[in-house]
This record gives C-alpha cells, structure tokens and sequence, in this order.
C-alpha cells in the first residue's frame, strides 16, 4: 500500500484480503469445535467469541469505506488488529482451572 499511497482500490483489496483470512478463522475454529464436541472445555473457553464475530463486520466497513475514504477504511483495519492485541485469557483461564481440578 505504500507504494500506491494508500489509494482506494489497494486499501480495498488489502481489507478483501483480511476479510477472507477472518473468514478462514471462522472456519477453522467451526471444524476444530466439532471435533472437540459441544460440551468440550475449548467450547466453553471460546464462549461467544465477540472478537471472532465482531472482525468480518468491521472489514467490511473498512472495505467500504476504503473505496471513498481510504484513509477511515485504514483505521478500521486498525482497529481490529488492535481488538486482536488485546490478550485473551479465556482459554487460558478455563484449562489451568481443569488442571487444578485434577491435580
């Protein structure tokens, strides 16, 4: 994107590119939570997984406005990555809580 200085169809394609890797995460923990069955520790880990539903949305908006603004669809890119920075102890929390449980 440097190279074209953010114009709007590279920042577009950019966030084309991070909607379809959000979407492959979708699928991934789908096929993995299936394998673990409903009622597994992981399933229960993951909960409603608001980072995971939340990203393809504000993608979209990115892409969006990418093609009018793109400048504001950056940001939005921005802001998921920073939604993803945030540590998520959830899993963590609820696996050394089953280890206690059997030590």
């Amino acid at each position: 994107m440097g190279e074209n200085h953010f114009e709007a169809i590279p920042m577009a394609l950019y966030g084309v590119v991070l909607l379809m890797c959000a979407i492959a995460y979708f699928i991934l923990q789908t096929v993995i939570l299936k394998v673990h069955g409903t009622n597994s520790v992981l399933k229960k880990a993951i909960g409603k997984d608001l980072k995971g539903k939340a990203s393809p949305p504000l993608y979209i908006l990115g892409i969006i406005c990418s093609l009018y603004w793109p400048i504001l669809g950056g940001l939005f890119y921005v802001l998921v990555a920073f939604i993803w920075i945030i540590p998520d102890k959830r899993i963590e929390v609820i696996f050394n809580q089953k280890e206690e449980i059997n030590s």
